[in-house]
């Protein structure tokens, strides 16, 4: 298909899907792609859709940025979920060490361009891995911050070029919390001590009774996103 196919197929099929389950929308892009792959960063959300695809598709390719700033606890969460599910999740790595970077560019370069760490650590990485893809799946939800909000079940992903799907897009977080009881998913600690979004370990922090789930990622400047959705 080219641009203008895609873009009426994404705009068609978001109406269709935005009255199926999550389950359902998974299954959808599962048939309808054969070169799919999910984006794990085993938060709450995303392991709730690695369990649904063991169910649905175990087939369907599993990957991880590794920002190599990630919490111990991060790691654990994947290691146990390899345990529990048999899985070999893909490791996409940057081009540059943590050594590299700082030699190249500031030691702790989060803290004076953070817009820029991301750029190295996910969204190089994440463009390059997508790249081999007609289409991903993501854990988003649109209740989770503003730039979300009109987030689609299935959209046409300009940024990186192919087909976005969401099939949480509608899920509170209560709804996350209730499958992972219900299913006894395996999740990240770090929840159970007020992180609700984790991301690399410098740049995210504890949030605090009365604040915003994502007050705790790049707290003190105006940064929301990392640049793999928005």
């Amino acid at each position: 298909m080219n641009l203008l196919e895609k873009e009426e197929f994404a705009r068609i099929k978001a109406e269709e899907l935005e009255q199926l389950s999550a389950e359902e929308v998974i299954r959808f892009a599962t048939q309808q792609y054969s070169s799919l792959t999910f984006a794990c960063s085993f938060g709450a959300e995303d392991v709730v859709i690695v369990d649904m695809l063991q169910h649905i598709s175990p087939s369907t390719d599993i990957f991880y940025l590794d920002t190599d700033f990630h919490f111990q606890e991060t790691y654990e969460t994947r290691d146990r979920m390899v345990d529990r599910y048999g899985l070999d999740f893909v490791r996409v790595a940057p081009l540059i060490t943590p050594e590299e970077q700082a030699e190249k560019h500031t030691p702790e370069l989060w803290t004076s361009d953070p817009n820029l760490c991301c750029n190295i650590r996910k969204v190089e990485p994440l463009t390059r891995n997508l790249s081999r893809y007609d289409a991903w799946i993501t854990g988003i939800r649109r209740d989770q911050a503003p730039t979300r909000a009109n987030s689609k079940k299935v959209e046409y992903d300009y940024k990186f070029g192919l087909m976005k799907f969401n099939p949480l897009a509608d899920w509170t977080s209560e709804d996350v919390w209730k499958y992972i009881r219900d299913n006894d998913v395996i999740y990240n600690p770090l929840h159970d001590r007020n992180f609700p979004s984790i991301g690399c370990e410098q740049c995210t922090r504890q949030v605090m009774p009365g604040e915003d789930p994502r007050a705790g990622r790049w707290s003190g400047n105006d940064k929301t996103e990392c640049g793999l959705h928005k």
